[in-house]
């Protein structure tokens, strides 16, 4: 790879994603990450349309008018932010909530190290096919720490 592409691959839960656009705080720091190439981010269609869907409920009408985008404005901005993988063929694994079998998918087919999210079915894994499987703070710690990004 060459040195001014990032290393580490991620895929963000459309938890965090919609957490670093509406709230900020720590799941942003992974999106200015992102924009600073010091990772990837990976993305498939069902969870770009799986954000479209969160983004907007009724519930979060009010941070979106605050963001001064539309729906599908945020939604375009990640996409830009992101290279697009088709979903890997997975087995059936989250079985108490089987959409979280398109984050597994997604992050097999973009081979990445981490998957980040806040979902209690996917931190249970805790590990998926070496992909590890981590919170958002653990992310950030790693992100702050790790000599693999030259920090």
């Amino acid at each position: 790879m060459p040195p001014d592409q990032p290393n580490t691959r991620l895929v963000l839960d459309t938890n965090v994603v919609a957490s670093a656009m509406l709230w900020g705080g720590a799941p942003l720091a992974l999106l200015q990450a992102a924009r600073s190439k010091r990772v990837q981010l990976y993305v498939s269609l069902p969870l770009l349309e799986e954000l479209t869907d969160i983004l907007a409920r009724a519930k979060f009408a009010r941070k979106v008018a605050a963001s001064g985008l539309t729906v599908d404005q945020l939604v375009d901005g990640y996409a830009a932010l992101t290279s697009m993988v088709r979903p890997a063929p997975v087995a059936p694994t989250i079985h108490d909530d089987p959409d979280d079998d398109l984050v597994l998918a997604t992050a097999k087919s973009a081979q990445a190290r981490f998957i980040v999210s806040g979902d209690r079915h996917l931190l249970r894994l805790a590990n998926f096919e070496d992909i590890e499987i981590v919170r958002v703070s653990a992310a950030v710690v790693w992100l702050s720490s790790s000599s693999e990004l030259g920090v």
